[in-house]
């Protein structure tokens, strides 16, 4: 049984049928229907995406029967054995074969001769680049002046290798990669002529691992055909290409945003668990990546990602850890290979994702989520224990000289809460609210950034800096108004203005960096007075002063 594999049966025959290359087909159509036919042609671009289809209805469209034109017949005898191979006035030579000079000069002499039943002889050599380069320069004279009934047809993957003296002698044509929807609208078309059904998700899957070549496209349908026996399923087509499910994806950016090293792991092992391509799924994590930072960065754009939440995370994570992470994808992708294994480098990746934030981060508190916060989990017993021992107080009065350590810890809400509760009308009341909200993630960093204005009538007038107005969405204003709501007594209207006042006031923000600009002196300068660091330094040692960090609390 003789089976024509999809790339061959379905290889375009005329430029109607063309996938893609309008700028070519339009150029190649003007050029016959004109009659200003160059006599030799340059076609690049990378496998697949129709260098060598293009030469070949070429050719037929300078010999058709029925004249030179645009759109041959089909079915005279020239173009029914262009289509099969066998047309004699059609020479094609595989140049990665024929390499040395002796090939090329056979072309040469064999040029001289009219052709036996075309109007012209067309020469295709494809993988040009692969001749040597003694084999161009006697290629170079007849290139540029070849007798009349000749028409060279030059194809090739790597034009950087040829010549300039070649290069300057033929019309080049550089052939595009294919989109993805025009992949996916070919092999929807060859399936439905095939009749064999098809979920839209295993068609999208073909379409991206084919990489922007139609062939390779079709060759994975092949495959995928083969694989499943009959109609084609998402989780079929998956298991074959070894890809990961896109909420997988998903699980491992909401791990990272929630510094949770536990379910992060957890999700990694369930990727690990389908024997994926790692290099694979980090291309989707920064894939992913790049679509949240269009939709903060420019929300008029579609950014969206299959499985993907873009709106919820480009609201969670700051700008900068979406670049901060997208690069660690990017250079995690790089290095796999040198990986003790594929798993291993994998997972590096997302822990590194997991240990570092850009520099600053901690200043700005942009990052919703600490890479230590799992550390604290531990500390949750601790500081319920004393709340266990405040039962026996009033039956035991003699304990409660040990009973007042836990006793302002438990009464401080309440405390701040009753200060708070003070109407809003300077920036200290104002930072004061702000402080008993309690709330988190980027409804905290937005009231952490809003510079106070004024205030009257039940509304609050704020100024939102341009640089962090992504945070500003009516999610994060609706939370905001409610923790505000339950410690003023009622909730504020907040009123952005355009401008800050006159004279620049704190917030939040202000107060966290300050703090932490003294914590970082102070850690500088307790680790300058250590004798051993002393001892260094005076051998000759040097401090990197951006290196030190204060202690991480219980440090």
């Amino acid at each position: 049984m003789s089976y024509l594999v999809l790339a061959r049966k379905w290889r375009p025959r005329r430029f109607s049928e063309l996938v893609g290359q309008e700028h070519v087909v339009r150029a190649l159509s003007n050029a016959l229907e004109t009659g200003r036919v160059h006599h030799a042609f340059l076609f690049t671009g990378t496998r697949g995406v129709g260098k060598t289809t293009i030469a070949r209805i070429f050719a037929k469209s300078l010999n058709c029967v029925r004249g030179v034109g645009a759109e041959p017949c089909g079915e005279c005898e020239v173009c029914v054995a262009v289509d099969e191979g066998r047309f004699v006035d059609l020479l094609e030579i595989d140049a990665a074969s024929n390499t040395g000079v002796d090939d090329v000069r056979e072309v040469i002499e064999n040029a001289q001769y009219l052709p036996t039943r075309g109007r012209y002889k067309v020469y295709l050599i494809d993988e040009v680049h692969m001749l040597s380069k003694n084999a161009f320069n006697a290629l170079l004279k007849t290139l540029e002046e070849p007798p009349e009934h000749v028409k060279f047809l030059l194809a090739t993957t790597d034009p950087q290798k040829l010549l300039p003296t070649v290069l300057s002698r033929c019309l080049q044509f550089h052939l595009r990669r294919l989109s993805e929807e025009q992949i996916a609208g070919q092999i929807r078309h060859i399936l439905t002529a095939e009749g064999v059904a098809a979920e839209e998700g295993a068609i999208a899957q073909l379409a991206h691992a084919a990489d922007g070549s139609l062939r390779d496209g079709l060759s994975l349908l092949d495959q995928a055909l083969a694989f499943t026996g009959g109609g084609l399923t998402d989780a079929d087509v998956r298991a074959m290409l070894g890809t990961v499910d896109r909420s997988r994806i998903a699980g491992l950016l909401d791990a990272l945003a929630e510094a949770d090293g536990t379910r992060l792991m957890q999700v990694a092992a369930d990727v690990a668990g389908f024997s994926p391509d790692f290099g694979a799924v980090l291309d989707a994590l920064a894939h992913a990546l790049h679509r949240v930072q269009l939709r903060q960065l420019v929300p008029g754009v579609e950014a969206e990602a299959e499985g993907v939440d873009v709106a919820a995370l480009a609201a969670r994570l700051s700008p900068e850890i979406v670049q901060l992470w997208y690069q660690m994808a990017v250079n995690g992708r790089r290095d796999i290979d040198f990986a003790p294994s594929p798993q291993v480098g994998f997972e590096m990746s997302l822990l590194r994702m997991l240990a570092f934030q850009p520099m600053g981060g901690a200043e700005e508190g942009a990052i919703p989520a600490r890479p230590y916060a799992p550390a604290q989990v531990p500390a949750a017993p601790a500081r319920t224990a004393p709340r266990v021992q405040e039962s026996p107080i009033p039956a035991s009065p003699p304990s409660q000289a040990a009973a007042p350590p836990p006793a302002p810890a438990a009464a401080a809400p309440s405390v701040s809460r009753a200060a708070a509760a003070q109407p809003v009308t300077d920036n200290d009341s104002w930072l004061a609210a702000l402080q008993a909200c309690g709330i988190s993630g980027p409804a905290r960093e937005l009231g952490a950034n809003l510079q106070f204005v004024g205030a009257d009538d039940g509304r609050i007038r704020v100024h939102l800096p341009a640089s962090v107005d992504y945070l500003k969405s009516p999610a994060t204003l609706g939370q905001l108004s409610e923790a505000l709501g339950q410690v003023l007594g009622t909730a504020p209207r907040l009123e952005f203005v355009a401008k800050a006042g006159s004279a620049p006031v704190e917030t939040l923000a202000d107060r966290r960096r300050s703090r932490n600009h003294a914590l970082e002196a102070s850690a500088r300068e307790e680790f300058s007075a250590h004798p051993l660091v002393r001892d260094l330094v005076g051998e000759g040692g040097k401090v990197r002063e951006e290196s030190i960090r204060p202690r991480a609390p219980g440090g």
